[in-house]
């Protein structure tokens, strides 16, 4: 009994010590700035008069070549990984087309939670439609779609976060655009990652999703 009381305090220590080296880079929600994803050295969404571009590049993952996979039940939309042209890591680019957010057809897809069952964070319901497929070098992806939002979960180790999810505001520029969430390992050691909910609420996003879902 005293090695699990002893096991369990180490790992709430664990979780409050990220809590807090996280923090200094989430703000009051006003500051406009982002966490620190763990391994990833860079960021972007870029929103184009149809679709969403957005980019992450990984500093421990290396390739010697790239290569563009199509999205399941996102015709228009991909996923492409290549060496990164200013670093020695790994850009990915996953290129969503709001008129694939915009189909209907996706809203009947089975509603999924995180890989491993955990509720997705900051969902009321804890779950949404979406489909999931595996890339080399990231096993488990998902793909998550609502009626005003958008959310991928990208699958990555050591987070050092323990078991916690710690999720932040996410901004582009000093535009709030939705919430990211760092996924630490499940109770089995398995399934942490990133998530990036999106919120396609606005006004402006809602008039371009409909006007490229009607062409």
């Amino acid at each position: 009994m005293k090695n699990v009381f002893t096991k369990s305090k180490v790992l709430l220590l664990s979780s409050v010590m990220a809590l807090g080296l996280l923090s200094t880079s989430c703000g009051n929600g006003t500051s406009a700035s982002n966490i620190k994803i763990p391994g990833v050295s860079k960021s972007a969404i870029t929103l184009g008069t149809d679709s969403v571009l957005i980019a992450f590049v990984f500093d421990a993952i290396q390739l010697d070549g790239g290569l563009r996979y199509n999205i399941p039940k996102y015709p228009n939309s991909y996923l492409e990984i290549s060496p990164d042209l200013q670093s020695t890591g790994t850009l990915m680019s996953i290129s969503i087309s709001l008129k694939d957010v915009g189909n209907s057809g996706l809203q009947l897809l089975d509603p999924q939670s995180l890989p491993g069952g955990r509720a997705l964070p900051g969902v009321a319901s804890g779950r949404l439609p979406a489909v999931a497929f595996t890339i080399a070098k990231f096993k488990g992806m998902s793909f998550y779609v609502g009626p005003k939002l958008f959310g991928v979960f990208i699958p990555l180790n050591n987070l050092g976060i323990g078991n916690s999810i710690i999720t932040a505001r996410y901004f582009v520029s000093s535009t709030r655009v939705g919430n990211i969430s760092l996924v630490g390992a499940d109770v089995n050691g398995e399934n942490s990652g990133l998530l990036l909910m999106l919120d396609l609420s606005s006004a402006t996003a809602q008039k371009t999703i409909a006007k490229a879902a009607a062409n």
